[in-house]
C-alpha cells in the first residue's frame, strides 16, 4: 500500500546529514528549536562513510604495513602480509561505530530524523520522497531550512564508475583486494593520498596529471617534498597528460592519455582510479521552487551568516560557493547557520581555517602564504624550521619537510603557516589558534614547548622569524 502525502511542520529543516548537516541540526536543537534532519543515504555523509574516515583508516593500515617492512635501518626485519579483506572489515567497523554515534547524538539532542530525498515545493516547504517501493512521500513545512547536501565525485567522459575496472575514490576505499597495477588520474590531494596508500600496500602506481605538478594550490616547495617521497615509494608520475580513454586487454586494461601536442601515451593497469575533484550536489532539490539559483559552477551563493537569496534558507558545506570543501568548514558553517537562526550574534570567519592533506609526509596549512600576505598589503617576515633538525622527528624516522610561519613584520601578528612533515595535520592547530587569538611570533616563541616533540618545530620557526632560533640557522 502506498502511504499518502502527510504534512508536518518544524522550526528548522536540515537537508543532508553530513558534517555540516548533522552538526547544524544538533546545534539548532540545542538552541531550543524543533529540528528535523533529512538524509537519503547514510548519517555522517560522504566524509564519514566514503571519504575522510575510511581513507584515514586505510592510510593507517598501509603506513603500519610499510613501516614494518622497511625498518631494517633500525634493526627491525619483517615481511608483513596484508589481508585486504580484513583491513577493509576493520575500516568498516570504525565507520559503523561513528555513523551509529551520529544517529544517537542526533536523537539524544531531540533531532527528528527522516530518511528520504528532499525537493522544494516553495520557500517554506519540501516534499520528502521516501526510498523503496510503496514508501510514499510527505511534506514538511519549515520556518527555516539549512541545505547541507555536500558534493560528489566528478566523472570524466569515457570513465564510468559503473565499470568494474574504473574506480572512484569511494570504490577504492571499499576494495577487498590490492590491484597489482593502478593508474590514478589526478594528482590532487585525493589522488595523492590514495596513490600513496596503494603503493604502500604493494600496488605499482602510476599517476597522470594534466597540470605540471601535484597538489595544485599548494606552494611548490611543499608539493616537492610530497612528490619526492612518492617517487621514493616507487610511484611513477607523468605531468601534462589527460586521460582520454581505456580499453580491456587479456591481462587487465590499457589507459590512454593525451598530451598537449596531440601525442598519446599508454599505461597498463588492473584498475584506473579517477580522482579529478568534486562538484556540489545542488541539482537534486528543485531549488528554483524556493527562489534560489546556483552560480555557473553549480554552487549556492551565501552571505556571512550562510543565508541564501531566500532569507529563511541557509546553505553550508561543499554546496556553498567560495569556501573550501572541508568537513570542518562545513561543521563550523552549520553552527553559524543554526545559531544565526536562533538569533545569536554570529558570522562565519574564514581567516583561520586550517587544511590538511594526509599524504606521506602530511601537509597542514592555515592562513596566508608569504605571497598572499604581500598581496594583502602586509610586509611579511618568514621563519622556517626543517624537521631534519628536530630530535623528535629523527627518532620517528620521518624527518622530511619543514614548518614555515608567516607573520607581519611591523606588528608580529601571525598570518599563516605551511607545514609539510610528520603529524602536520596536528601541528597546524597551534598556528590556527594563534591566528584566531591574534597572537604574535613572540607569543609562540616564548611559550615553553615540551621536549622532545614535533611541536618544538613550530616554536623554532617562530624564533627563526624573529632572528632568535637556536636549533636552525637564522635567516
Amino acid at each position: 500500500m502506498v502511504v499518502g502525502d502527510i504534512a508536518t511542520g518544524t522550526d528548522v529543516l536540515v537537508i543532508g546529514a553530513g558534517p555540516g548537516g548533522y552538526v547544524a541540526a544538533i546545534r539548532a536543537a540545542q538552541q531550543g528549536l524543533d529540528t528535523t534532519l533529512v538524509e537519503r543515504d547514510a548519517y555522517g555523509g560522504t566524509c564519514l562513510n566514503y571519504g575522510c574516515i575510511p581513507s584515514k583508516a586505510l592510510i593507517t593500515g598501509s603506513d603500519l604495513a610499510h613501516e614494518a617492512g622497511h625498518a631494517e635501518e633500525m634493526g627491525i626485519h619483517a615481511d608483513p602480509v596484508v589481508d585486504m579483506s580484513q583491513l577493509r572489515d576493520w575500516k568498516d567497523g570504525v565507520v559503523d561505530q561513528l555513523t551509529g554515534g551520529v544517529e544517537k547524538l542526533c536523537k539524544a539532542n531531540g533531532v527528528n530524523l527522516v530518511e528520504g530525498t528532499a525537493r522544494f515545493k516553495d520557500e517554506n516547504a519540501v516534499r520528502i520522497a521516501h526510498g523503496g517501493e510503496g514508501q510514499g512521500s510527505e511534506t514538511i513545512e519549515f520556518e527555516h531550512c539549512i541545505i547541507a547536501t555536500g558534493s560528489r565525485v566528478i566523472q570524466i567522459p569515457g570513465f564510468e564508475f559503473e565499470d568494474e575496472h574504473v574506480w572512484s575514490s569511494r570504490d577504492a576505499l571499499a576494495a577487498d583486494s590490492i590491484p597489482d597495477r593502478l593508474v590514478v588520474v589526478g594528482g590532487g590531494y585525493i589522488g595523492m593520498e590514495l596513490s600513496t596508500t596503494f603503493a604502500k600496500l604493494g600496488s605499482d602506481v602510476t599517476v597522470v596529471e594534466m597540470l605540471d605538478d601535484i597538489l595544485p594550490g599548494y606552494e611548490s616547495d611543499v608539493a616537492r617534498v610530497v612528490r619526492q617521497r612518492a617517487e621514493d615509494l616507487g610511484i611513477d608520475m607523468h605531468f601534462g597528460e589527460g586521460a582520454s580513454s581505456w580499453r580491456e586487454e587479456d591481462d587487465g586494461i590499457i589507459v590512454t592519455t593525451e598530451l598537449e601536442g596531440g601525442d598519446e601515451n599508454e599505461y597498463r593497469a588492473d584498475k584506473v582510479l579517477v580522482a579529478v575533484g568534486r562538484e556540489p550536489v545542488a541539482d537534486t532539490m528543485e531549488l528554483e521552487n524556493a527562489g534560489i539559483e546556483t552560480n555557473e559552477r553549480g554552487f549556492i551563493e551565501v552571505d556571512d551568516f550562510r543565508r541564501t537569496e531566500a532569507e529563511n534558507i541557509y546553505a553550508v558545506g561543499d554546496v556553498v560557493a567560495d569556501t573550501p570543501m572541508l568537513a570542518h568548514v562545513a561543521s563550523k558553517e552549520g553552527i553559524v547557520a543554526a545559531e544565526h537562526i536562533a538569533g545569536e550574534p554570529v558570522a562565519f570567519d574564514s581567516q583561520a581555517v586550517p587544511a590538511a592533506v594526509f599524504t606521506d609526509p602530511e601537509i597542514g596549512t592555515v592562513g596566508m602564504t608569504e605571497e598572499e600576505a604581500e598581496e594583502a598589503g602586509f610586509t611579511p617576515v618568514v621563519g622556517q624550521m626543517p624537521f631534519r633538525a628536530s630530535g623528535r622527528a629523527l627518532t620517528t624516522g620521518h624527518a622530511n619537510g619543514f614548518v614555515r610561519i608567516v607573520a607581519d613584520e611591523d606588528s608580529g601578528f601571525v598570518l599563516g603557516a605551511q607545514i609539510v612533515g610528520p603529524e602536520a595535520s596536528e601541528l597546524v592547530a597551534e598556528v590556527a589558534l594563534a591566528i584566531e587569538m591574534g597572537a604574535t611570533l613572540e607569543d609562540i616563541a616564548s611559550t615553553i614547548h615540551t621536549h622532545p616533540t614535533l611541536a618544538e618545530a613550530v616554536m623554532e620557526a617562530a624564533e627563526n622569524a624573529l632572528g632568535q632560533a637556536i636549533h636552525t640557522l637564522n635567516r
